[in-house]
């Protein structure tokens, strides 16, 4: 993959990121912990696929 593409895929990865534990946050306050265990498995795949293209 070249170098903007790569940039390109890590900014909209960080940004997904930082949307879904704006989620995860969101869903602790309300107290909904099976939307919390999906939030948090969703958060950890998307941290996966920031780690795999660095």
């Amino acid at each position: 993959m070249n170098a903007p593409a790569l940039q390109t895929r890590v900014e909209v990865l960080n940004r997904l990121y930082t949307m879904k534990l704006e989620q995860l946050e969101q869903a602790n306050r309300q107290g909904n912990s099976l939307r919390n265990q999906v939030l948090a498995a969703e958060a950890d795949a998307i941290f996966n696929a920031l780690k795999s293209v660095r």
